[in-house]
Order: structure tokens, then sequence, then C-alpha cells
């Protein structure tokens, strides 16, 4: 039905697009802190994954001042014909913040878990660092990686406050699953919101599944196992 299938569409869309910006922009940020030896880097660190702990209408609040028609850099935009405020791309932007701790903390661990000794065997065996970065460090903490982009894909699926600050709810075009459910609970329409919150938990639950087998001891667990036969 359509009141159920343009929410999830969108909110799939706006999900899908927020991962992909939070994964490029967490996995390079997280290599970089994990080879940044110095003791400024927790405290980077601490302020890249503030968005887990700030309320998300203040996450909105900057987006708006940041982002908004008369914002630092949303009076730019504007020149350039780019408006972000009450659209699905502004959206994006704040599945995108909320996510992006959620890669960064994971592909840290990740990063922090390589061997080094064998980064400074590619290295002696005259390996550009680009190289190294590519074909020895990713692949060895993709798995890691990878569960913290899943993460990071369910927490933007289910993204509320500050998307409703920044991108409104306008039915079709910015209004997710999560705002879908709250405007169907004020409307009393208990039935819509039934079959929304169930959609959201079991795609919720399906995405957590499978960050939880991509885990580290999981794998361990599975390997002890397999070897054992």
């Amino acid at each position: 039905m359509p009141e159920l299938a343009v929410p999830l569409f969108l909110s799939l869309k706006v999900a899908g697009w927020a991962t992909f910006f939070a994964s490029v922009l967490g996995v390079a940020s997280a290599f970089a802190l994990s080879r940044w030896r110095s003791r400024w880097s927790d405290l980077v660190d601490s302020v890249l994954t503030l968005p887990m702990v700030l309320p998300p209408t203040v996450i909105g609040y900057y987006l708006l001042v940041l982002l908004g028609r008369n914002g630092w850099l949303g009076r730019y935009l504007s020149e350039l014909g780019i408006e972000l405020v009450f659209t699905w791309q502004g959206a994006v932007a704040a599945a995108t913040v909320v996510a992006y701790p959620l890669v960064l903390k994971g592909a840290r661990a990740a990063f922090e878990s390589v061997d080094g000794s064998l980064e400074d065997a590619a290295r002696v065996l005259g390996i550009s660092e680009p190289a190294v970065f590519f074909r020895v460090s990713l692949p060895l903490a993709l798995r890691g990686i990878l569960a913290g982009v899943l993460l990071a894909f369910a927490r933007a699926l289910g993204e509320f406050g500050a998307t409703l600050m920044i991108a409104g709810s306008i039915e079709g075009r910015t209004q997710t699953l999560s705002i879908a459910i709250y405007e169907a609970v004020q409307a009393g329409n208990d039935s819509l919101a039934n079959v929304l919150v169930v959609t959201t938990s079991l795609t919720c639950v399906l995405v957590l599944w499978m960050a939880g087998w991509l885990s580290p001891d999981r794998l361990r667990a599975a390997g002890t196992r397999g070897g054992a036969r």
C-alpha cells in the first residue's frame, strides 16, 4: 500500500546515501586517527563522535545554522541553486551526521587491530602508502568496517529528530518511516502506525543480525569451531 511503500522507499534511499557518505568519511578519518599518535587524537575522536550523545534536535539546529538559506554554508549553496532544507537531500545530510560516528568507531577499532608489522613489511617491499592501505590495511579491517557500516545504516534508517527539523514532514518527499509513524500516531491511524513500526523493527533486526555475524568475536569463534572439525 502507498502509505507503507512510499516512506519505506524514501527511508531506504536516504539511509543508503547517508551510509555511503558516512562510510567514506568515517573510514578515512578512522584510519587517520588510528595511525595518528598524539595526545590530541582522543580529543578529536570525542568531537567527531559527539553526534552519538547529542540530542537529535541539537543536531538539527546545528544543521539549520550550517545549511539553512541564511546559514554559514547554505547561503553559498543558495547562490548555486542548491537547497537542502525541506528536501530529501537534507534528510540525507541529517542521517549522515548521526550515522557517521558508528562507522568511525567501528573502523577505528578495526584498523587498530591490524598487525602493524604487516604494513611495515609491505613498505619494505617498496609498496606505496596508498597501496599499503588498499592492499593490506583495508582488507584486514574490512569485516569490522562492514559491521560499523551496517549499524550506521540501521541508525540512518531510524533517524527522526534531526531529519524532522531540517527536512520537515512532506508526504512523498521527506516523510521517512520514522516521521510517517509519528504522523500516523498523531492522526490516530493506529493500524498504519502498527504496520510501519513492524516494518521498521524487522528491518533493523535484520541489519543488526548481519552486523553481529560480522563482529570480530563471532568470526573468531566460527573459525575456532571450523578448526576443531
